[in-house]
């Protein structure tokens, strides 16, 4: 969980689940996660895809892939310009902050979607 600085021109103050931003022209969006994953939080990983939806956020609707990554505590060197606090939260804890904090609006779509994804699946 991170929340953004309150100098950002997006979504400034706003909390996330998420690593985001855009894909590169010629960029896979697994390469564009992987990019943002080092970019905004200092960490090298591979990256899981998960979903790919068409997102109608409130900057206009643009297609959005969510890929995971698995990372420890220790890893996590946060760019000061992109992350101005950031911190672990439980699945509980998580569902919470959903209820109570300022989200991104597509970080909040995501989850639901994620969330969905996670009690559709086989176990």
């Amino acid at each position: 969980m991170h929340r953004r600085p309150e100098s950002s021109s997006r979504f400034p103050g706003e909390y996330s689940w998420l690593v985001a931003g855009a894909v590169g022209a010629g960029e896979s969006y697994a390469e564009a996660a992987r990019r943002e994953l080092r970019e905004e939080m200092g960490v090298r990983a591979s990256v899981r895809p998960l979903f790919t939806f068409l997102c109608r956020g409130e900057l206009s609707p643009y297609w959005f892939a969510v890929h995971e990554a698995t990372v420890g505590q220790e890893q996590i060197a946060p760019q000061a310009a992109e992350v101005a606090w950031h911190g672990w939260l439980s699945g509980d804890e998580l569902r919470d902050a959903m209820a109570s904090w300022k989200f991104v609006s597509d970080s909040r779509d995501a989850y639901h979607r994620y969330v969905r994804l996670a009690t559709d699946r086989p176990r």
